[in-house]
């Protein structure tokens, strides 16, 4: 059973920086992609940030790009956030897609419903 399980979140002055953790277990990251998604209050969910593990790459939204990095360490997917704005106040979510095939962009809106398994979701706040 594949588990994710999402850390790090809190509250941040305008600026700063936090790091969000995403702890996998039961799920292997060959030919799959672990994306980075918030959804603030009234808002859609939307892809930030994402890696697939099949052709090691890496994918930033425009408007977090260069601000945001994804690291992996063992079975952990790192969210480092730089630079935080009042507009990244969100709910943050790490999601797996463990069916993925060639030519999949994982940020496009509509990919978000080949994600397949999903965190349970950390606040992450920013004030001016």
């Amino acid at each position: 059973q594949v588990q994710l399980v999402e850390s790090g979140g809190g509250s941040v002055q305008a600026g700063g920086s936090l790091r969000l953790s995403c702890a996998t277990s039961g799920y292997t990251f060959r030919n799959s992609c672990v994306g980075w998604f918030r959804q603030a209050q009234g808002k859609e969910r939307e892809g930030v940030a994402a890696r697939c593990f099949g052709g090691g790459v890496t994918y930033y939204a425009d408007s977090v790009k260069g601000r945001f990095t994804v690291s992996r360490d063992g079975d952990t997917v790192h969210l480092q956030m730089n630079s935080l704005k009042v507009v990244d106040t969100a709910m943050y979510y790490c999601a797996a897609a463990t069916r993925v095939v060639a030519g999949f962009r994982p940020l496009a809106p509509a990919a978000i419903a080949n994600f397949n398994y999903w965190g349970q979701g950390t606040q992450v706040t920013v004030s001016s």
